[in-house]
């Protein structure tokens, strides 16, 4: 599913699901070394302990950020 982002400097994210497990998650533009990294970690966890972990998350004085954006993205999907 790709999720477009909204107020942060990625502008998307690519999200897989496998057997109920995040498989893989890329993300379009942004902190290529901290997205590569935030992806890497949740990789085999459940949506929910995703969005669990990540929601809420800011960037600076920004009401939302990347970690945020794929918790609301993982949202949609389930």
């Amino acid at each position: 599913m790709k999720y477009q982002t909204q107020g942060t400097c990625s502008q998307e994210i690519d999200i897989t699901l496998k057997d109920g497990v995040i498989d893989s998650v890329s993300f379009l533009g942004g902190c290529n070394g901290n997205l590569q990294g935030i992806s890497a970690l949740v990789k085999g966890m459940t949506p929910q302990e995703a969005i669990r972990r990540l929601k809420g998350i800011r960037c600076g004085a920004k009401p939302t950020s990347c970690p945020d954006q794929l918790a609301r993205a993982l949202e949609s999907m389930v």
